[in-house]
């Protein structure tokens, strides 16, 4: 599987984000905007649709309507609750004040903005109040938000964690920051200086954490960490899960920004973006995950 977003003249199609509504999958990724004489002018959400996880056809846009998105959202994360899907999303080109916005959809397609955005942005002396590439879980009975953020410095990026209750409706009022420190920062040196889009899922009653290690094409490549009750990480190795392509591959120059998906059956997929030209063009593909010893892995492509 390999996706990208012609739309504007190129190949670019970041940040993916998968759900299942209705049995019908839904993709959400980050794709750039133009102005109305087709100069670059930011960045928004595209949508695409397939009903296999291998075959995706666009289908739309999420509009740009609020006044904290003016300048462009992107980086969503996404999750169905209830029957709905609910999308978390940064804004996009406001330096240290980027921070989460929420919406919530029916049919996966339009959106209805929260009133309160943006609903999220960090405090504290460890972080400059950034907030972006949002992930939710599920945990007992609050949605947890993993977002990135920078050190004061606007340096060093690295991931905190928030939490609300699950009937709250995830307005600003309704989260809590669970952190007073980053939960996991750069220490690797493939990681460099960035540790970021934190993506989530839970088996055998552990929570792990897949993330984008290293600012993009520096290479990125994709680390995981386990944990116990969402706060406190430990990395599962000190290697990359997935490393950037070998010279000549589609993903050369990275493999990145990952988005985990457990499907219905059971069955679990790594979506993670990657380019071969330093980031002039960005395609999307996935990887299964399969899990030995309660640690995941990535499965041999049939």
């Amino acid at each position: 599987m390999k996706f990208t977003d012609t739309d504007r003249g190129h190949a670019h199609a970041k940040d993916p984000a998968v759900v299942r509504l209705n049995d019908v999958y839904y993709l959400y990724y980050t794709l750039i905007l133009h102005d109305s004489a087709g100069e670059w002018s930011g960045r928004g959400i595209g949508i695409a649709r397939s009903g296999n996880l291998q075959d995706w056809v666009k289908i739309g846009e999420v509009p740009i309507e609020q006044e904290c998105e003016r300048n462009g959202i992107c980086a969503p994360g996404a999750i169905v609750l209830d029957g709905r899907v609910h999308l978390f999303y940064q804004s996009y080109g406001n330096g240290p004040k980027d921070a989460i916005c929420h919406a919530i959809s029916e049919d996966g397609v339009h959106f209805a903005k929260d009133a309160s955005n943006p609903v999220f942005s960090p405090h504290g002396d460890w972080n400059n109040g950034r907030a972006i590439d949002a992930d939710v879980i599920v945990r007992e009975d609050r949605l947890l938000l993993y977002f990135a953020t920078r050190d004061p410095l606007g340096k060093v990026q690295m991931q905190g964690v928030a939490g609300a209750a699950l009937d709250s409706g995830f307005g600003r009022a309704a989260w809590t920051q669970l952190c007073s420190e980053s939960i996991l920062k750069p220490e690797l040196a493939w990681e460099q200086d960035c540790i970021e889009a934190a993506a989530l899922c839970e088996h055998g009653g552990k929570l792990y954490m897949f993330y984008g290690g290293a600012y993009n094409n520096a290479p990125q490549q994709i680390g995981c960490a386990v944990s116990e009750d969402g706060v406190r990480w430990e990395r599962i190795s000190d290697e990359p899960f997935l490393r950037s392509g070998e010279p000549g591959s589609w993903n050369s120059s990275e493999s990145g920004h990952p988005f985990v998906f457990a499907d219905d059956d059971g069955r679990t997929y790594l979506f993670f973006q990657g380019n071969n030209d330093g980031g002039r063009s960005w395609y999307l593909s996935m990887a299964e995950i399969g899990w030995e010893n309660g640690l995941p892995y990535i499965k041999p492509a049939a």
